[in-house]
């Protein structure tokens, strides 16, 4: 299999990758290595992944936005069907682009994955109905992952919403903004 094209710190946010992988096409469609461990290691990119989560979410579905606080989260994203607009928010006070968010559709026609290093914010709007796939380096730990609001006033995140209708659990729709969540 051929190597994989990495954009490494998109939007100048340190450690956030996008993923385009090698497709291979003949008669019988396609196929393309969605993780190669050895590969991933060549490129830079070592975390350890210790679960994989598969999610289906119908058309206007909004998940988060969400950060694990005590037991960080990195996590590699790819869509098996459909669309979503994937959403990142650097919340490392350390970082040069501390609260600067970044957006990248993610579909199974571009195949494209993201890669988010541990204490992002993240969430995702599916545009269509769609399955996610997402590995992450951490395991589920209840009561760790808190919520903050996607329409955060600080963050004027650009939803791609016209005549969609947001859907959202109760949970995320009462997080708060992000000014009040003390980060």
């Amino acid at each position: 299999m051929s190597e994989l094209h990495i954009q490494r710190s998109v939007a100048g946010i340190r450690g956030l990758c996008v993923i385009d992988p090698a497709v291979f096409m003949d008669n019988r469609e396609y196929l393309f290595e969605t993780y190669n461990e050895n590969k991933f290691i060549n490129e830079g990119l070592d975390m350890h992944f210790v679960q994989d989560n598969q999610v289906y979410s119908r058309k206007g579905v909004l998940r988060g936005m969400h950060v694990n606080v005590m037991h960080p989260q990195g996590k590699l994203i790819r869509v098996c069907k459909g669309r979503i607009f994937d959403v990142v928010v650097d919340l490392r006070k350390e970082s040069k682009t501390y609260k600067k968010w970044y957006g990248v559709e993610l579909s199974d026609e571009n195949k494209k994955q993201l890669y988010i290093p541990e204490r992002m914010g993240h969430g995702y709007l599916a545009l269509t109905d769609a399955e996610v796939l997402f590995k992450v380096t951490t395991h589920y730990i209840p009561n760790d992952e808190i919520g903050f609001s996607w329409r955060s006033k600080e963050l004027s995140i650009a939803w791609p919403i016209n005549e969609i209708e947001v859907i959202q659990n109760e949970a995320d729709k009462s997080s708060r903004d992000l000014s009040k969540m003390g980060f």
